[in-house]
């Protein structure tokens, strides 16, 4: 597999042993990817990993993986690899993220029934806590073990169970006005697997995610 060129930029914005430390956007997406990585391994019973097999995964450049990780402390023992059980849970702290999460989920369709039916979520501490959608057809069927609710619901639900994050699988034209009530309510993250592109205030947090767009980078490397 081919490395991606090294990232230059500092590992912190601040002193890596303070505890409040806040994260480069590059740092914090590479940690991501190991973390997700590790909690795939965790599932297979594999107690160790080299900064090699991590590169594999990630596409990482090995160099940059052991400089990421050695800005936080010593990782690691040459010859031996990392402990999965042990950087997993490292880097969580690093990334803040040892603390549960709640996710509502938008959209019952084929996209939101995969969404809701995986345990991408419940790997990493976030906990999907209620299903919406707006077609009354499908109110009341299950996902993921959730029976879904009528979106007229959703200000109700955010606020009671305290609800940050959202997952948007919905139509696009249905996507910003649903946007706008979730933002309204306190959602402060956006998950949007909509074709549509969210205006939101500077203080909410829009992750889109296209499958094409994925696809175009992907294709990119491989031609070029």
């Amino acid at each position: 597999m081919a490395d991606e060129e090294i990232d230059d930029a500092p590992v912190g914005l601040i002193a890596p042993d303070d505890e409040h430390a806040r994260l480069s956007l590059g740092v914090a997406a590479r940690l991501s990817r190991y973390l997700q990585v590790l909690t795939q391994a965790q599932k297979t019973g594999r107690e160790t990993l080299s900064s090699q097999e991590l590169s594999d995964y990630t596409r990482v450049n090995s160099t940059q993986i052991r400089r990421d990780l050695s800005g936080f402390g010593k990782f690691g023992k040459r010859g031996v690899g990392y402990n999965v059980d042990a950087l997993a849970d490292e880097i969580r702290e690093i990334l803040q993220t040892g603390s549960q999460q709640n996710i509502a989920l938008f959209g019952a369709g084929h996209l939101g029934k995969a969404i809701g039916s995986s345990d991408i979520f419940a790997d990493h501490g976030f906990n999907v806590v209620a299903v919406f959608d707006a077609n009354p057809k499908k109110v009341g069927t299950k996902v993921g073990g959730h029976s879904v609710r009528p979106v007229d619901d959703a200000e109700r639900v955010i606020t009671e169970d305290e609800v940050l994050v959202a997952v948007l699988a919905v139509p696009g034209d249905a996507a910003q006005e649903l946007a706008d009530r979730l933002v309204d309510a306190g959602v402060r993250i956006i998950f949007n697997y909509s074709e549509s592109l969210l205006d939101v205030p500077a203080e909410v947090t829009v992750h889109t995610s296209n499958p094409a767009v994925d696809l175009l980078h992907a294709l990119y490397f491989y031609l070029a």
